[in-house]
């Protein structure tokens, strides 16, 4: 027999009752009600209510357990009075009257409660991540997160992948995040780095013969932390099959995503319909590349509407080319206060605000009104109104200049604007393509550089190579769900003539492109397959379906927003001798 438990704190229920039984786990709570000790104890699985009186051998001790005791209980299950069974637990139609206890592990003085949900200090949290994680909330979500990769395991299984793993160690490639540097003992002053992803080697796995590959991958990325990024490390469900188009891809990867938001969603609708969105139309639309359709705002260009009109702001801005008016209809919006709120927004966002019109009932007619209207007169606010399809008691918002410049704020603006008029659907999965990406793009010093992931194929191939690189697109796409991307492949450039071209338009010659990524290249050049894939992030996943705003509550052992692990010490001084063995000497940073 097991000395520590024979049942687990979720398996007792009434017909139980008369068993003697011994349970193991936390001490959760203790309560003293006049000399009669109720003790809620807490194992992985659930918790059962104890209870100890002085008639009990056991109670002197335990009289001395305190919150967060490891303890053994031996003891009689008892069926609760009607009155005090509690329906919130499964076990709240017993106790179990203590007979002997067994003090397996004591606690020093808490530095956050685990009883209860309070908010503590996230250094407090992640300092203490072993007690954080006995909370239930937390608790429950890392058993969430086992839930879905074993769901993602299996729909994978299912549809003929095999799992296979590629290595940690390799060699540095430009995926567009920095990478982690592993100094070589063998190889003095040569270094490998941890994958940014299993790029290169699920590419080689289709050379290779293996028609359908995944694997739930570690990524690593020395990126600048986000509330929905891990600065250092995540997972993904990393998938390549070859001999497939893009929309193979998204047929083969929508049904698992699909299916497991519908059996982990809680009840919220997952929708069924994954829209197809070029980039260029998301970011016209929705000021982003991984936009929230729960928001049902679409923005519009409405420059025709300024040109030659009154407010001069406008009007003289869009006699340079490149430029143009954008709006942000605002159904439900029409009323001063809120116009002013959004342009202070605005405002703090960097901008110089926002112009806005907003209309309302004038003696049965609709009436515009706001400085906006003043100034380009009642016959455009009209056409402006007709073209949003908005009426009394409705607003719009305008941003004009470059998009680029004020791409990103709309996008913003919009989110808030649905948030604060209560338009988005809390309760909905909401999933889109986007697809068409730029292959390539202009960095701040003019030169030509990728703009995604430098293994796509460009559309066109060989041929779209020939004319302006700004015009390329790739066979590149994303999943995004209410506002995260959730997903991101490509169909990949497997002809190295192809690929050297694209490589030389972003500045890196053949003999650069040979050396940093010689095995792919030289895989390539013994019949390659046309070939294509994604990863999904499991963290992100998991985020959404937990309803988390951050990242690190589905996340075991996170790092703080400066990459540190606050509890184990990391990153930490290598000895002396470690920098000797490596032949390295750390210089302070100018």
């Amino acid at each position: 027999m097991n000395p520590y438990r024979t049942r687990t704190c979720a398996d007792l229920d009434a017909s139980d009752a008369g068993n003697d039984v011994r349970l193991a786990g936390w001490v959760h709570r203790v309560r003293d009600h006049g000399g009669v000790l109720f003790i809620d104890l807490r194992d992985h699985y659930g918790m059962t209510q104890l209870i100890c009186d002085p008639d009990s051998p056991a109670f002197p001790e335990v009289e001395k357990v305190r919150s967060e005791w490891c303890v053994s209980i031996a003891g009689t299950v008892k069926k609760r009075d009607p009155s005090l069974v509690n329906p919130k637990i499964p076990t709240g139609e017993i106790e179990v009257f203590v007979r002997e206890i067994d003090v397996l592990g004591k606690a020093a003085e808490l530095p956050l409660p685990v009883f209860g949900e309070q908010d503590y200090p996230e250094e407090t949290r992640l300092r203490y991540r072993f007690l954080d994680l006995r909370r239930q909330g937390l608790h429950d979500n890392m058993v969430l997160r086992s839930d879905v990769v074993r769901d993602l395991r299996e729909r994978m299984w299912g549809q003929g992948f095999n799992e296979y793993q590629t290595p940690i160690l390799t060699a540095s490639s430009p995926e567009g995040a920095r990478d982690f540097l592993v100094p070589s003992r063998l190889h003095p002053g040569k270094f490998y780095a941890l994958p940014q992803a299993p790029q290169q080697f699920k590419q080689l796995i289709m050379v290779s013969g293996f028609d359908k590959y995944f694997q739930i991958a570690p990524c690593f990325r020395d990126e600048d932390p986000r509330a929905d990024r891990s600065p250092t490390d995540f997972y993904q469900l990393d998938m390549e099959m070859s001999f497939v188009t893009q929309e193979d891809v998204f047929a083969t990867i929508q049904p698992v995503i699909q299916g497991c938001f519908e059996r982990f969603g809680e009840g919220r609708k997952v929708d069924a319909d994954w829209p197809l969105i070029s980039y260029a139309d998301s970011a016209l639309k929705y000021g982003t590349d991984k936009p929230d359709l729960r928001n049902p705002i679409e923005m519009q260009v409405v420059s025709d509407h300024f040109r030659g009109s009154g407010f001069a702001i406008f009007a003289n801005l869009l006699e340079k080319p490149g430029t143009e008016v954008r709006a942000i209809p605002a159904p439900g919006g029409g009323s001063r206060k809120f116009c002013d709120r959004m342009n202070k927004f605005a405002q703090e966002q960097g901008l110089p605000g926002m112009g806005y019109i907003f209309w309302r009932d004038n003696a049965g007619d609709v009436e515009a009104a706001g400085p906006l209207a003043k100034n380009i007169g009642p016959e455009r606010t009209e056409a402006i109104r007709q073209q949003l399809c908005l009426g009394v008691g409705d607003a719009a918002f305008f941003l004009g200049g470059r998009p680029e410049d004020f791409e990103g704020v709309a996008g913003r603006a919009r989110t808030v604007i649905g948030q604060e008029l209560g338009l988005i659907d809390e309760d909905r999965f909401a999933f889109a393509w986007i697809v068409d990406f730029p292959m390539f793009e202009r960095t701040d010093d003019g030169a030509i550089d990728f703009s995604h992931n430098p293994f796509s194929m460009p559309q066109g191939g060989m041929d779209a190579l020939q004319g302006d690189p700004l015009k390329v697109l790739g066979y590149q796409y994303d999943l995004a769900c209410n506002g995260y991307e959730l997903i991101s492949g490509a169909i990949r450039n497997h002809q190295p003539e192809i690929m050297f071209k694209a490589f030389e338009i972003a500045g890196y010659g053949e003999d650069e492109v040979r050396r940093r990524f010689g095995g792919m290249v030289n895989a390539f050049t013994y019949g390659a397959p046309p070939h294509g894939g994604c990863a999904a992030g499991i963290d992100r996943m998991v985020m959404l379906l937990a309803d988390e705003a951050n990242i690190r509550e589905v996340i075991m052992f996170p790092m703080n927003q400066q990459a540190e692990d606050l509890m184990m010490g990391a990153p930490s001084d290598p000895t002396p001798a470690q920098l000797r063995d490596l032949g390295i000497r750390v210089l302070p940073r100018d």
